[in-house]
């Protein structure tokens, strides 16, 4: 049952309740009621007014649920309260989302993540999740004292263990910076997807790189990143990188614990926005996503790396995917629309981001000995050979590189950049 209580969301009560509901079958949660509590004046004690809590006594007692979703952010003290009050198990959105989280994380650095968000957000409800927590544990010997209590004790165990998951988190950092130093000395150029959850990620991830990486119609089905190398075309590899959805009110813990994750956002090269353009709610999902790309320091207006692609296009009519690109334009993005479930468009986006990529290509002419085949076939692998002619002692190549790729050319080759 799910009291969807959220407001300044730009959404509808319904479409917030019925975004909560998907969370809540994400992780297999049987929805016996889920309905929309009017919320004129945020009680401190416990959200909702007591006419509410009333009536939904007598909805929990009648579906004999296990457990009541409040669909907003509640404090220690409302939590408590509400399950006093209702006799059930009570969590917030947060909770419910770190629940989800949890159940899906696969890989090391998810699982490290996710429990430092649970422990960030466990040490703040101390109050209300140890049952043990009136006694008092007394010293003895010559370290005896007052004592401290147990809640003092239990603070202190989280604290320990979150200390020691971010020394393992900066290592996993530290790993991921290695791994992004040698894809430079490669180079090849990293295209991160991000997105609102259930846009269509993990589904156009699979399409571009024919992978099978876990892609259903349920918010959340993927959690943990995955890279994959791809051709895009004009003659360049990229690598594309699948990263965690984003949700509207995604939890600060989540946002801090994930860091090291969102991270690859920050360095990609181009970033695709997809977006799931046959929602309801599509632009409040844009807002949301461009909201967390902001706390990473990326501005989606600005920053020339971010390309708009407009999924689930054959969901619309005909004449409304027309109009589509053209609005991105005006908007100052680059947009692509397309479908990743039957692949309409993706050939364009690839060429788009193609295009991106070797926006700032350098063309160069490379004198080889026309024996150094090996030279030639790297140029042919790292660029873009727009001409080859000989004089039959040399062979004069006008490519167009990566400028990483130049200045490794030139140290090959001994010669000097101009």
């Amino acid at each position: 049952m799910l009291p969807s209580a959220r407001h300044d969301t730009g959404r509808t009560p319904e479409a917030s309740l019925e975004e909560a509901v998907g969370l809540s079958r994400a992780i297999s949660l049987e929805v016996a009621e889920a309905r929309c509590v009017r919320v004129a004046q945020p009680r401190p004690a416990t959200l909702i007014g007591e006419g509410a809590l009333e009536e939904l006594s007598t909805v929990v007692a009648a579906t004999e649920a296990g457990l009541v979703v409040v669909d907003a952010t509640l404090s220690p003290v409302q939590q408590r309260n509400l399950e006093r009050r209702w006799k059930v198990k009570v969590i917030d959105r947060t909770g419910l989302i770190l629940e989800i989280f949890g159940e899906r994380a696969r890989t090391r650095e998810g699982q490290l993540q996710v429990e430092l968000a649970h422990l960030s957000y466990q040490r703040s409800r101390l109050v209300r999740s140890w049952t043990h927590l009136e006694r008092q544990r007394g010293g003895a010997g010559f370290l005896g004292g007052p004592g401290e209590t147990q809640i003092e004790l239990d603070r202190r165990q989280i604290d320990d263990r979150i200390i020691q998951i971010k020394r393992q988190l900066d290592d996993v950092r530290r790993t991921r910076s290695l791994h992004r130093d040698a894809r430079a000395r490669v180079p090849y150029p990293v295209v991160a997807l991000v997105g609102y959850t259930n846009a269509g990620k993990s589904t156009l991830f699979n399409r571009l790189t024919r992978a099978t990486v876990l892609a259903k119609d349920m918010l959340f089905a993927t959690l943990d990143p995955t890279m994959r190398a791809i051709e895009a075309g004009q003659g360049r590899k990229i690598i594309l990188s699948d990263t965690v959805g984003f949700i509207s009110d995604l939890p600060t813990h989540l946002v801090a614990a994930f860091r090291a994750t969102l991270e690859e956002v920050q360095a990609a090269d181009v970033i695709l926005h997809v977006r799931d353009i046959a929602h309801p709610d599509t632009e409040s999902q844009r807002e949301d996503v461009e909201g967390v790309l902001r706390d990473l320091d990326i501005d989606i207006d600005a920053d020339g790396r971010v390309i708009e692609v407009l999924n689930k296009a054959d969901l619309l009519p005909e004449h409304e995917r027309e109009t589509l690109a053209a609005a991105g334009r005006r908007r100052g993005h680059d947009t692509a629309v397309i479908s990743a479930l039957t692949g309409e468009g993706c050939d364009a986006l690839l060429a788009l981001v193609a295009t991106r990529i070797n926006a700032d290509r350098e063309t160069l002419t490379v004198k080889l000995d026309i024996a150094d085949g090996r030279t030639m076939a790297w140029l042919h692998s790292h660029g873009e050979v727009l001409e080859a002619r000989d004089d039959g002692a040399h062979v004069f190549v006008r490519v167009r590189l990566h400028p990483n790729d130049a200045a490794r050319l030139h140290r090959q080759l001994g010669t000097t950049r101009h």
